[in-house]
């Protein structure tokens, strides 16, 4: 996925309001920017860290500039979680995401109850696959976990796909890991306990976890390979 053309770099100053931050563009100006990402963004919003952000052409915007990238202890890390479907539906289309079967029609955002909606319906020759899409932006000892703070609204989709799953249809979660230095992932259970609860009860009913790494670079980001995922802390991930 090729980010938009107008560009720059800068420094993080302070993320605040959820989807504000202040940045320090090389000439010493002080932007504030959206930033599109509705987590805690633990790990990676420190102050001074470098940053990437990008304009857009919309004129109706109050703020133009997006942040897109932020660089922890050298690694850049998505934090555009609006991209992270279109990341994964061009891995989809593309074959690097290849679990589903041969795919014949991919549709975004349906609605499967009067209470929530999921990220993809993937009709494939293996039949109906509902699909839910998770950005992963934490990492700790080689491990992404996922959240990076309490999500009720996670839990709730996990609910849905076990319904379905009992119903007969292929269901999973894919977590789209932002970052290059992650070789694992796993539900953040020291954040929310309930969601990790949920995830483990929910692979045992059919609903497959899924984990997937992203390339980060100024210009693209784009999926490259599948890492395992782990319903547990390993003892590497304890040590």
């Amino acid at each position: 996925m090729h980010l938009p053309q107008t560009k720059q770099s800068a420094v993080l100053l302070k993320r605040y309001k959820r989807f504000l931050a202040d940045v320090r563009l090389a000439g010493g100006q002080t932007l504030t920017v959206h930033c599109p990402n509705s987590g805690s963004m633990r790990g990676c919003s420190t102050p001074g860290s470098p940053v990437v952000i990008s304009r857009s052409d919309n004129p109706a915007r109050k703020y133009p500039w997006t942040l897109e990238m932020v660089q922890e202890d050298g690694v850049w890390i998505g934090v555009h979680t609006g991209r992270t479907n279109t990341l994964v539906r061009e891995g989809l289309e593309n074959g690097v995401i290849d679990d589903f079967g041969r795919i014949l029609t991919i549709t975004p955002e349906v609605v499967v109850s009067a209470r929530s909606r999921l990220d993809f319906l993937i009709e494939t020759d293996r039949g109906r696959v509902y699909v839910e899409v998770k950005n992963c932006s934490l990492a700790r000892d080689r491990t992404a976990l996922f959240p990076d703070a309490v999500t009720v609204r996670g839990t709730k989709h996990i609910a849905e796909l076990v319904g379905l799953s009992e119903a007969g249809f292929g269901t999973a979660v894919l977590f789209c890991v932002q970052r290059g230095d992650a070789d694992r992932c796993r539900p953040a259970a020291e954040i929310d306990p309930v969601y990790a609860r949920a995830v483990s009860s929910a692979a045992a009913r059919g609903v497959q976890f899924l984990a997937y790494q992203a390339e980060v670079r100024f210009d693209a980001i784009t999926i490259t390979r599948k890492i395992p995922f782990q319903l547990e802390r390993s003892g590497a991930d304890h040590a």
